[in-house]
Protein backbone atom coordinates (compact mmCIF):
# COMPACT_ATOMS: atom_id res chain seq x y z
CA UNK A 1 0.00 0.00 0.00
CA UNK A 2 1.03 3.28 -0.96
CA UNK A 3 0.22 6.60 0.40
CA UNK A 4 0.47 9.96 -1.07
CA UNK A 5 1.71 13.23 0.67
CA UNK A 6 3.07 15.37 -1.80
CA UNK A 7 3.20 19.09 -1.50
CA UNK A 8 0.87 20.98 -3.54
CA UNK A 9 2.80 23.04 -6.66
CA UNK A 10 -0.25 24.53 -8.35
CA UNK A 11 -2.73 25.68 -5.56
CA UNK A 12 -2.23 28.82 -3.77
CA UNK A 13 -2.12 28.76 -0.19
CA UNK A 14 -5.76 30.94 0.30
CA UNK A 15 -6.91 28.39 -2.34
CA UNK A 16 -5.38 25.35 -0.78
CA UNK A 17 -6.37 26.22 2.79
CA UNK A 18 -10.23 26.43 1.26
CA UNK A 19 -10.26 22.75 -0.02
CA UNK A 20 -8.44 21.86 3.25
CA UNK A 21 -11.47 23.28 5.45
CA UNK A 22 -13.94 22.15 2.76
CA UNK A 23 -12.09 18.41 3.18
CA UNK A 24 -12.67 18.04 6.92
CA UNK A 25 -16.28 18.73 6.11
CA UNK A 26 -16.84 17.64 2.86
CA UNK A 27 -20.18 14.92 3.57
CA UNK A 28 -22.06 17.82 4.95
CA UNK A 29 -22.49 19.14 1.56
CA UNK A 30 -21.42 17.55 -1.25
CA UNK A 31 -22.74 19.51 -4.30
CA UNK A 32 -21.52 22.79 -2.68
CA UNK A 33 -17.79 21.46 -1.75
CA UNK A 34 -17.95 19.54 -5.47
CA UNK A 35 -18.43 22.60 -7.31
CA UNK A 36 -15.74 24.47 -5.28
CA UNK A 37 -13.50 21.64 -6.37
CA UNK A 38 -14.21 22.66 -10.09
CA UNK A 39 -14.10 26.51 -9.84
CA UNK A 40 -10.65 26.20 -8.40
CA UNK A 41 -8.91 23.75 -10.27
CA UNK A 42 -10.63 24.77 -13.47
CA UNK A 43 -8.58 27.92 -14.42
CA UNK A 44 -5.61 26.10 -13.85
CA UNK A 45 -6.19 23.45 -16.18
CA UNK A 46 -7.41 25.71 -18.60
CA UNK A 47 -3.94 27.45 -18.65
CA UNK A 48 -2.11 23.60 -19.79
CA UNK A 49 -0.49 24.15 -22.85
CA UNK A 50 -2.10 21.09 -25.17
CA UNK A 51 -0.65 22.09 -28.47
CA UNK A 52 0.01 19.21 -30.57
CA UNK A 53 -2.50 17.07 -29.05
CA UNK A 54 -5.55 16.46 -31.59
CA UNK A 55 -8.76 15.56 -30.23
CA UNK A 56 -11.57 13.68 -31.92
CA UNK A 57 -14.66 14.25 -30.64
CA UNK A 58 -17.91 12.71 -30.22
CA UNK A 59 -17.70 9.48 -31.75
CA UNK A 60 -20.42 6.96 -31.42
CA UNK A 61 -19.44 3.62 -30.11
CA UNK A 62 -23.38 2.78 -30.20
CA UNK A 63 -26.64 3.92 -31.09
CA UNK A 64 -27.37 5.81 -28.11
CA UNK A 65 -26.57 10.02 -28.37
CA UNK A 66 -24.79 9.55 -24.68
CA UNK A 67 -22.68 6.78 -26.44
CA UNK A 68 -19.68 8.83 -27.18
CA UNK A 69 -16.07 9.31 -27.06
CA UNK A 70 -13.26 11.68 -27.29
CA UNK A 71 -10.02 10.11 -28.99
CA UNK A 72 -6.65 12.09 -27.67
CA UNK A 73 -3.91 11.59 -30.01
CA UNK A 74 -0.46 13.37 -31.62
CA UNK A 75 -0.46 13.07 -35.58
CA UNK A 76 3.27 11.61 -35.14
CA UNK A 77 1.81 8.63 -33.41
CA UNK A 78 -0.76 7.11 -35.97
CA UNK A 79 1.64 4.51 -36.82
CA UNK A 80 2.89 3.92 -33.60
CA UNK A 81 1.41 1.49 -30.82
CA UNK A 82 0.91 3.16 -27.60
CA UNK A 83 -0.60 2.08 -24.52
CA UNK A 84 -4.70 3.42 -24.30
CA UNK A 85 -6.12 4.92 -21.35
CA UNK A 86 -9.87 5.05 -21.61
CA UNK A 87 -11.77 7.66 -18.56
CA UNK A 88 -15.06 6.79 -17.35
CA UNK A 89 -16.46 10.07 -15.47
CA UNK A 90 -18.63 10.16 -12.17
CA UNK A 91 -21.77 11.60 -11.55
CA UNK A 92 -23.95 9.11 -8.63
CA UNK A 93 -24.98 7.37 -11.67
CA UNK A 94 -27.73 9.88 -12.71
CA UNK A 95 -25.63 13.10 -13.98
CA UNK A 96 -22.12 13.98 -15.66
CA UNK A 97 -20.82 14.04 -18.92
CA UNK A 98 -17.69 13.33 -20.31
CA UNK A 99 -16.80 17.03 -20.15
CA UNK A 100 -18.61 19.14 -17.44
CA UNK A 101 -17.05 22.45 -17.95
CA UNK A 102 -14.79 22.27 -21.13
CA UNK A 103 -11.40 21.57 -18.69
CA UNK A 104 -13.02 19.04 -16.32
CA UNK A 105 -12.43 15.33 -17.14
CA UNK A 106 -11.12 16.76 -20.23
CA UNK A 107 -8.19 17.40 -18.26
CA UNK A 108 -7.39 13.51 -17.13
CA UNK A 109 -7.36 12.58 -20.76
CA UNK A 110 -5.12 15.44 -21.86
CA UNK A 111 -3.05 14.69 -19.21
CA UNK A 112 -2.39 10.79 -20.03
CA UNK A 113 -1.54 12.46 -23.70
CA UNK A 114 0.97 14.49 -22.02
CA UNK A 115 2.45 11.11 -20.94
CA UNK A 116 2.00 9.11 -24.14
CA UNK A 117 -0.71 7.55 -24.63
CA UNK A 118 -3.80 7.36 -26.88
CA UNK A 119 -6.96 8.75 -24.33
CA UNK A 120 -10.02 8.01 -24.75
CA UNK A 121 -12.38 10.02 -22.61
CA UNK A 122 -16.07 8.05 -22.51
CA UNK A 123 -18.99 9.44 -21.84
CA UNK A 124 -22.64 6.54 -20.93
CA UNK A 125 -25.86 6.11 -20.40
CA UNK A 126 -27.48 7.41 -17.29
CA UNK A 127 -29.97 5.81 -14.80
CA UNK A 128 -33.24 6.16 -15.05
CA UNK A 129 -33.07 5.62 -19.20
CA UNK A 130 -30.65 2.96 -18.60
CA UNK A 131 -30.36 1.28 -15.11
CA UNK A 132 -28.65 -1.61 -13.81
CA UNK A 133 -26.58 -3.36 -15.96
CA UNK A 134 -26.28 -0.34 -18.77
CA UNK A 135 -23.34 1.53 -17.07
CA UNK A 136 -21.32 -1.94 -17.59
CA UNK A 137 -22.72 -2.49 -20.94
CA UNK A 138 -21.69 0.87 -22.20
CA UNK A 139 -18.07 0.38 -20.85
CA UNK A 140 -17.91 -3.10 -22.88
CA UNK A 141 -19.49 -1.35 -25.68
CA UNK A 142 -16.75 1.45 -25.83
CA UNK A 143 -14.05 -0.60 -25.24
CA UNK A 144 -14.99 -3.08 -27.71
CA UNK A 145 -14.86 0.12 -30.26
CA UNK A 146 -11.81 0.80 -28.99
CA UNK A 147 -10.39 -2.81 -29.63
CA UNK A 148 -11.37 -2.30 -33.48
CA UNK A 149 -10.90 0.91 -34.26
CA UNK A 150 -7.95 2.95 -32.27
CA UNK A 151 -4.88 1.20 -34.01
CA UNK A 152 -5.94 4.16 -36.61
CA UNK A 153 -5.26 7.01 -33.95
CA UNK A 154 -1.49 5.16 -33.00
CA UNK A 155 -3.27 2.93 -29.90
CA UNK A 156 -2.08 -0.60 -28.82
CA UNK A 157 -5.42 -2.60 -28.51
CA UNK A 158 -3.51 -5.27 -26.63
CA UNK A 159 -2.74 -2.13 -23.98
CA UNK A 160 -6.06 -0.87 -22.96
CA UNK A 161 -5.95 0.57 -19.57
CA UNK A 162 -9.58 1.40 -17.74
CA UNK A 163 -10.02 4.61 -15.40
CA UNK A 164 -13.11 5.18 -13.87
CA UNK A 165 -13.55 7.67 -11.29
CA UNK A 166 -16.95 7.37 -8.65
CA UNK A 167 -19.93 5.97 -10.59
CA UNK A 168 -17.61 5.30 -13.75
CA UNK A 169 -15.38 3.62 -11.19
CA UNK A 170 -18.57 1.24 -10.46
CA UNK A 171 -19.31 0.29 -13.71
CA UNK A 172 -15.90 -0.30 -14.91
CA UNK A 173 -15.56 -2.88 -12.08
CA UNK A 174 -18.84 -4.38 -12.73
CA UNK A 175 -17.50 -4.80 -16.57
CA UNK A 176 -14.72 -6.74 -15.01
CA UNK A 177 -16.05 -8.36 -12.24
CA UNK A 178 -19.69 -8.87 -12.58
CA UNK A 179 -20.66 -12.67 -13.15
CA UNK A 180 -24.13 -11.01 -14.92
CA UNK A 181 -21.95 -9.43 -17.86
CA UNK A 182 -22.41 -12.12 -20.68
CA UNK A 183 -19.75 -9.94 -22.58
CA UNK A 184 -17.70 -9.68 -19.56
CA UNK A 185 -14.51 -8.26 -19.87
CA UNK A 186 -10.71 -10.22 -18.88
CA UNK A 187 -7.26 -9.96 -18.74
CA UNK A 188 -7.17 -10.74 -22.72
CA UNK A 189 -9.13 -7.33 -22.90
CA UNK A 190 -7.61 -5.19 -20.83
CA UNK A 191 -4.37 -4.70 -19.37
CA UNK A 192 -5.24 -2.92 -16.31
CA UNK A 193 -8.18 -1.35 -14.27
CA UNK A 194 -8.16 1.75 -12.10
CA UNK A 195 -11.08 2.25 -9.70
CA UNK A 196 -10.36 5.86 -8.33
CA UNK A 197 -13.03 6.54 -5.39
CA UNK A 198 -15.04 4.43 -6.79
CA UNK A 199 -18.63 3.03 -5.66
CA UNK A 200 -18.19 -0.32 -5.18
CA UNK A 201 -20.76 -1.59 -2.96
CA UNK A 202 -24.63 -0.60 -3.40
CA UNK A 203 -26.26 1.37 -0.86
CA UNK A 204 -28.68 3.44 0.54
CA UNK A 205 -27.83 4.17 4.16
CA UNK A 206 -29.04 7.37 5.37
CA UNK A 207 -25.74 8.88 5.58
CA UNK A 208 -25.30 8.07 2.04
CA UNK A 209 -25.41 11.61 0.04
CA UNK A 210 -25.78 9.43 -3.35
CA UNK A 211 -28.65 7.12 -2.26
CA UNK A 212 -30.81 8.30 -4.77
CA UNK A 213 -28.46 7.61 -7.78
CA UNK A 214 -27.87 4.47 -6.07
CA UNK A 215 -31.67 3.39 -6.29
CA UNK A 216 -32.20 4.83 -9.57
CA UNK A 217 -29.53 2.55 -10.95
CA UNK A 218 -29.11 -0.41 -9.39
CA UNK A 219 -32.75 -0.37 -8.11
CA UNK A 220 -35.55 -0.08 -5.24
CA UNK A 221 -35.21 -3.72 -4.52
CA UNK A 222 -32.03 -3.71 -2.13
CA UNK A 223 -32.33 -7.31 -1.70
CA UNK A 224 -30.44 -7.56 -5.01
CA UNK A 225 -27.80 -4.98 -4.02
CA UNK A 226 -25.02 -7.73 -2.82
CA UNK A 227 -25.12 -9.36 -5.80
CA UNK A 228 -25.51 -6.19 -7.82
CA UNK A 229 -22.51 -4.84 -6.15
CA UNK A 230 -18.93 -5.26 -7.87
CA UNK A 231 -17.36 -5.79 -3.81
CA UNK A 232 -18.87 -8.99 -4.07
CA UNK A 233 -17.00 -10.53 -7.17
CA UNK A 234 -13.39 -9.29 -6.63
CA UNK A 235 -12.33 -12.85 -7.28
CA UNK A 236 -13.65 -13.52 -10.93
CA UNK A 237 -11.09 -11.44 -12.34
CA UNK A 238 -7.05 -11.76 -13.03
CA UNK A 239 -6.57 -8.03 -14.15
CA UNK A 240 -4.47 -6.15 -12.60
CA UNK A 241 -6.39 -3.53 -10.53
CA UNK A 242 -5.59 -0.55 -8.45
CA UNK A 243 -7.85 1.19 -6.36
CA UNK A 244 -7.61 4.83 -5.24
CA UNK A 245 -9.27 6.98 -2.63
CA UNK A 246 -9.45 10.07 -1.21
CA UNK A 247 -8.66 11.03 2.31
CA UNK A 248 -12.04 13.23 2.11
CA UNK A 249 -14.41 10.87 0.46
CA UNK A 250 -17.79 10.55 -0.03
CA UNK A 251 -19.70 8.62 2.87
CA UNK A 252 -18.37 4.90 2.86
CA UNK A 253 -16.35 5.07 -0.17
CA UNK A 254 -12.80 5.09 0.86
CA UNK A 255 -13.84 2.33 3.29
CA UNK A 256 -15.25 0.32 0.63
CA UNK A 257 -12.17 0.90 -1.61
CA UNK A 258 -10.19 -0.57 1.53
CA UNK A 259 -12.41 -3.48 1.69
CA UNK A 260 -12.33 -4.29 -2.22
CA UNK A 261 -8.22 -4.24 -1.79
CA UNK A 262 -8.06 -6.33 1.26
CA UNK A 263 -10.74 -8.89 -0.17
CA UNK A 264 -8.44 -8.78 -3.86
CA UNK A 265 -5.38 -9.91 -1.56
CA UNK A 266 -7.29 -12.82 0.35
CA UNK A 267 -8.52 -14.36 -3.34
CA UNK A 268 -7.01 -16.39 -5.58
CA UNK A 269 -6.01 -13.64 -8.22
CA UNK A 270 -1.97 -13.11 -9.00
CA UNK A 271 -2.26 -10.15 -10.97
CA UNK A 272 -0.73 -6.56 -9.64
CA UNK A 273 -3.07 -5.46 -7.30
CA UNK A 274 -2.34 -1.94 -5.36
CA UNK A 275 -3.95 0.68 -3.02
CA UNK A 276 -3.62 4.27 -2.44
CA UNK A 277 -4.96 6.94 -0.04
CA UNK A 278 -4.36 10.66 -1.74
CA UNK A 279 -3.88 12.83 1.54
CA UNK A 280 -5.11 16.20 1.54
CA UNK A 281 -7.73 15.39 -1.19
CA UNK A 282 -11.22 15.14 -1.75
CA UNK A 283 -13.54 12.92 -3.89
CA UNK A 284 -13.59 15.33 -6.93
CA UNK A 285 -9.86 16.98 -6.80
CA UNK A 286 -8.77 13.45 -6.88
CA UNK A 287 -9.54 13.46 -10.59
CA UNK A 288 -9.58 17.88 -11.45
CA UNK A 289 -5.90 18.20 -10.39
CA UNK A 290 -4.66 16.36 -13.78
CA UNK A 291 -3.11 18.86 -16.21
CA UNK A 292 -3.24 21.49 -13.34
CA UNK A 293 0.56 20.74 -12.68
CA UNK A 294 0.22 19.21 -9.62
CA UNK A 295 1.49 15.83 -10.05
CA UNK A 296 -0.12 13.70 -7.25
CA UNK A 297 -1.95 10.61 -8.42
CA UNK A 298 -0.71 10.58 -12.23
CA UNK A 299 2.76 9.44 -11.89
CA UNK A 300 1.36 6.58 -9.54
CA UNK A 301 -0.94 5.54 -12.36
CA UNK A 302 1.61 5.36 -15.36
CA UNK A 303 3.94 3.95 -12.92
CA UNK A 304 1.12 0.75 -12.61
CA UNK A 305 0.80 0.90 -16.40
CA UNK A 306 4.53 0.38 -16.82
CA UNK A 307 4.14 -2.28 -14.38
CA UNK A 308 1.95 -4.71 -16.19
CA UNK A 309 4.10 -5.19 -19.09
Amino acid sequence: MIHENQPFGSLSTHEQSLLDAAGAVWATDINKHRDLVVRTYSPLVLQADNSGIDVERDVSYGSAERQRLDVYTRDEWRNESRDVLMFFHGGAFIRGNKSANGAIYDNVTYWFAHQGCVAVNVEYRLAADAPYPGGAEDVIAAVRWVQQHIAASGGNPRRIFLMGHSAGGSHVASALLDPAMLDRLNENDVAGAMLISARLKADVLPDNPNANGVRAYFGEDETLYAERSPASHVERSNVPLLIAVAEHENTHLDRYGREFYDCALQSDRTAITRFLKLNRHNHTSIVAHFNSGEETLGPQLIRFMHDTR
